[in-house]
């Protein structure tokens, strides 16, 4: 499978499982995680939740040939109910990135709690490189977590920052040898586990609530920008040079 997941000890753990593609993502995947993490709502004995991918890669982010065969459509389709989980989700999440993490492997940083990054770990928001725009309401969080000057940079230019830079500009909370990132992650998520749920769940809202109908408009404006450009020519010239493993051309756009 391409998403695995399973609940040991008050944690549910969502793995990335496609290493061949680079823990690219489809619809399936996102619908799966959207589905754990319905599922881990309901669910009295999962009382924390942690991602994870591969030592080497965390997620090349959508897989784009799934992605243009099945776009977005509506805010109903598998990448939007997962966003919808993730960032209404009332129980802590903890991530550990190792390798890679492109696009919404980024992006989805911004709604969990606790970010552990390997020291392999590089972040790209590549967007505008492939004629899209920001989602996952990262263009209201991510100038929030970092300032706008330093957002600014990695949203329009798209190019990838190290775990170091990440950790310093506030994204991750701690760097670490790879070889110990899981294991610090699953302490961390564990000591979340032994505290009191409903503290746990209360202090997280209380932090949240105040932005949380920015973020629900913010993700439905970018969504609806994002489901429009999918279909521009420039978006097509991007993906299309992407797929062709060649550089695009967008001077004949204005």
């Amino acid at each position: 499978m391409d998403i695995l997941t399973s609940k040991n000890a008050g944690i549910l753990t969502i793995e990335f499982n496609r290493p061949d593609k680079k823990n690219a993502i489809t619809a399936a995947m996102y619908q799966s995680m959207a589905d754990a993490l319905r599922d881990a709502e309901t669910d009295g004995a999962v009382r924390a939740i942690l991602f994870v991918g591969k030592p080497e890669i965390f997620t090349a982010g959508n897989d784009l040939s799934d992605f243009m065969a099945n776009p977005p459509r509506t805010e109903t389709s598998p990448v939007f109910q997962f966003l919808q989980q993730i960032s209404h989700a009332s129980k802590p999440i903890v991530a550990a990135v190792s390798g890679a993490a492109v696009g919404i492997g980024t992006t989805m940083l911004l709604h969990c709690d606790l970010v552990y990054a390997a020291d392999n770990a590089r972040f790209s928001m590549p967007f505008a490189q492939l004629g899209l725009c920001p989602e996952a309401a990262s263009s209201l969080l991510f100038p929030q977590i970092v300032g706008y000057q330093r957002a600014a940079e990695k949203l329009l230019l798209g190019e990838a920052f190290s775990a170091q830079e990440a950790c310093d500009m506030g994204l991750v909370n701690r760097v670490l040898p790879a070889d110990q990132l899981l294991q610090v992650a699953l302490q961390q998520a564990a000591k979340l586990v032994a505290l009191p749920a409903s503290s746990i769940r209360t202090t997280k809202r209380l932090m949240k609530s105040s932005q949380q109908a920015a973020i629900e408009a913010k993700i439905a404006e970018e969504g609806q920008h994002f489901r429009a450009m999918l279909s521009a020519p420039e978006a097509k010239e991007a993906i299309g040079a992407f797929l062709e493993k060649r550089k695009p051309d967008f001077t004949q756009f204005s």
